[in-house]
Parts: C-alpha cells; sequence; structure tokens
C-alpha cells in the first residue's frame, strides 16, 4: 500500500495580510493619538512632543491606506483573471 498523498499547505492570502497590517497600523495610530492628548500640559515641552505624537500617527494613517490600496488592487487583479 503507498502512503497518501501530502497536501501541500495553500500559501497565505497576500491581501489578507495587507489588510491585517492596514488594520494594525490604524489602531497604532490611534494609540498614539489618545497618548498625544494625555499629554495634556504635563510634559516639558509638550506642544511640541504632542506635534511630534501626531505626526507618527499620520504616517501610520498613511502607511494603513497604502497597505489597504495594495489590498484592493491585489484582489482586483485576481477577480480579473
Amino acid at each position: 500500500m503507498s502512503p497518501a498523498p501530502r497536501l501541500r499547505p495553500r500559501p497565505p492570502d497576500p491581501s489578507l495580510g495587507l489588510r491585517t497590517h492596514s488594520a494594525v497600523l490604524r489602531a497604532h495610530a490611534e494609540r498614539l493619538r489618545a497618548a498625544a492628548e494625555e499629554l495634556g500640559g504635563r510634559a516639558p515641552q509638550g506642544d511640541a512632543l504632542r506635534a511630534e505624537v501626531n505626526a507618527l500617527a499620520d504616517r501610520c494613517t498613511t502607511a494603513a491606506n497604502g497597505f489597504a490600496l495594495a489590498a484592493a488592487q491585489l484582489e482586483a487583479g485576481r477577480r480579473r483573471r
């Protein structure tokens, strides 16, 4: 009796990975913005620090948008095949 054929696992869906990264980055951006708000006037040079944290949150949001766009493009390309 021959051994049962081994099934190869399917590779992960790249668009799902991109969407997951996008969601994680959006969550990071929300936490950064919340932390910036909590700084208030407590931190020395609070306005400058708050501005830097908000800028980092904006960069996270921009990256998240890029990942979401790439996922949508991958999915659209698969539908055209």
